[in-house]
């Protein structure tokens, strides 16, 4: 299978096309473009979050320990609190993923479980979308879609290196098809999975519903605004 460099060698180089395409025939601001390439970049290793301490899971939990409190800033911001509350949760957030989050995982994930899978890459996609809060809807998307991008660059990688080419032609390894699945052989896990990515589509859909409400508010506000700024200035 493929190693750590060889994954992450993978997501740069999608990401680093997602965020150029973006620039140049999106016209998205240069800044939103380098973190959606990271972002993406960073996605590449989030399905080795089950290959346990012997694998990439160490490195993994890592990446996501420290990126999701960074992409909460703005989102505790908008809930009034102080700057000291905000860095306290941003450091509780880290703890809980680094410390939690790796525990439960070492204890009770399965290597190329559920989170080898695509509803795992859009579950990964639902919680960025959730914790990335910004006034520009297409941002959110932008960040969230990169993410899910990372995600599968993996996936595929995972299956790419599943079939191996001989001198009489090539063999499928067992392996081939535990990546890119909807469901695995573990009832609960894909319970558990499903459960989640309804759950967080929920919520992700109300959220965006209320970004764009909040969105088109503004522009209308700012539309109104326009007459009554050039009356002034005459």
């Amino acid at each position: 299978m493929p190693g750590f460099q060889a994954h992450i060698t993978g997501s740069s180089i999608v990401g680093v096309g997602y965020a150029t395409a973006a620039w140049y025939v999106g016209g998205m601001p240069p800044m939103t473009c380098f973190l959606g390439g990271a972002a993406c970049i960073a996605a590449g290793m989030l399905p080795d979050l089950d290959s346990g301490s012997d694998g990439s899971m160490p490195e993994s939990v890592a990446i996501a320990a420290a990126t999701l409190p960074l992409l909460l800033l703005h989102r505790l911001q908008q809930f009034g609190l102080p700057m000291e509350a905000v860095i306290l949760l941003g450091v509780a957030v880290y703890a809980v993923i680094r410390f939690g989050l790796a525990w439960l995982l070492e204890h009770y994930s399965v290597h190329r479980g559920m989170l080898h899978s695509l509803p795992a890459a859009a579950i990964a996609g639902q919680i960025t979308f959730l914790a990335f809060s910004h006034d520009e809807p297409l941002r959110r998307y932008f960040v969230s879609s990169a993410v899910v991008l990372g995600f599968l660059s993996h996936l595929v990688l995972d299956e790419i290196w599943s079939v191996r080419l001989g001198l009489f032609g090539s063999r499928v390894k067992k392996a081939f098809g535990t990546a890119m699945k909807f469901y695995g052989p573990v009832v609960w896990s894909n319970i558990v999975t499903y459960v989640l990515l309804i759950g967080l589509g929920l919520l992700a859909a109300s959220d965006a519903a209320r970004a764009e409400r909040r969105s088109l508010a503004r522009q209308q506000m700012e539309q109104a605004a326009r007459p009554y700024q050039y009356n002034v200035q005459i």
